[in-house]
């Protein structure tokens, strides 16, 4: 029997099916390979483990699980045992903001319960952190939550943010509807890529209005947004950040009358002591902004 499918078996079987197994595996791994190496486990002991639809367990898979269940079970506590005790790794995906103006301080908060915490952090936006987090490249996300993340991933609702029109210091207008109230905006439009939240929603809000502004320059952090429009090279749209660092040549215009965009935590899987830890962390001074 290959020890791989006999993980994966372990997975199916605890989770209740290959569903349940593909959001609680710690890596990436799709449904179909789930399956088909499950399969391979079944033709190699000539006997079905479980039927699908409703999932049970036949006696074979019952006495199969109960044999292998202590081995998988056990197996991330023998480890952090043998490591002399809880692994104090944690990748975590965000902004370079969050990462600036507000990790630092939650890890120091981390390390008194993890003396030898130890992050790997990496810099993206939510499309790119999505993709990390599916490739099991990170552990950890902290960024915009789509209104459908994707099934594998589970979630924490951090902070509901105002959208925000950024401008030079030098433009007399006092509220962003002195910018939207025309069809065809000709100011270039400053944004993060269009597949990321903020400018997706940005976009479809404008598009209900009837109001045409597409992306004139696109950047990869809001911070090079806020550096543009000070330049001059247009009007950057962004969200009011707290503890993010303003230009002294650019003002926020409060889009009162859009959506809200909606930060929050992001993994797979079960998170590891460090990672709930964390997010704790991060849900209480949350509340305190």
């Amino acid at each position: 029997m290959n020890i791989h499918h006999l993980e994966l078996f372990h997975y199916v079987a605890k989770h209740q099916g290959i569903a349940g197994a593909v959001r609680n595996i710690p890596y990436g791994i799709q449904q179909p390979a789930v399956s088909a190496q499950v399969i391979q486990l079944e033709n190699d002991l000539g006997t079905t483990l479980f039927q699908r639809r409703p999932f049970d367990l036949t006696p074979a898979g019952v006495e199969l699980y109960e044999f292998i269940h202590p081995f998988f079970e056990n197996l991330n506590s023998t480890g952090e045992k043998i490591r002399g005790g809880v692994a104090q790794t944690i990748r975590i995906g965000a902004s370079s903001v969050v990462f600036r103006e507000h990790l630092p301080d939650l890890l120091n908060a981390a390390r008194k319960e993890f003396p030898g915490l130890h992050p790997a952090l990496r810099v993206g936006i939510q499309p790119e952190i999505e993709q990390w987090l599916l490739a099991n490249d990170v552990d950890l996300g902290v960024t915009v939550l789509g209104t459908k993340p994707p099934a594998e991933m589970k979630s924490e609702k951090l902070l509901e943010l105002s959208m925000v029109l950024v401008v030079p210091t030098s433009v007399r207008v006092k509220s962003g509807a002195d910018i939207l109230g025309q069809d065809r905006i000709a100011q270039t439009l400053i944004s993060l890529p269009q597949n990321e939240g903020i400018s997706r929603t940005f976009q479809t809000e404008l598009a209900a209005r009837k109001i045409d502004w597409p992306i004139g320059m696109e950047l990869n952090s809001t911070d090079l947004i806020n550096t543009y429009v000070a330049n001059g090279f247009g009007i950057g749209i962004s969200v009011d950040l707290p503890g993010e660092r303003k230009n002294k040549g650019v003002k926020l215009l409060p889009l009162k009358d859009f959506p809200t965009i909606t930060i929050g935590c992001l993994w797979r899987g079960q998170l590891s002591p460090v990672g709930q830890t964390l997010v704790k962390l991060l849900q209480t001074h949350a509340a305190g902004l």
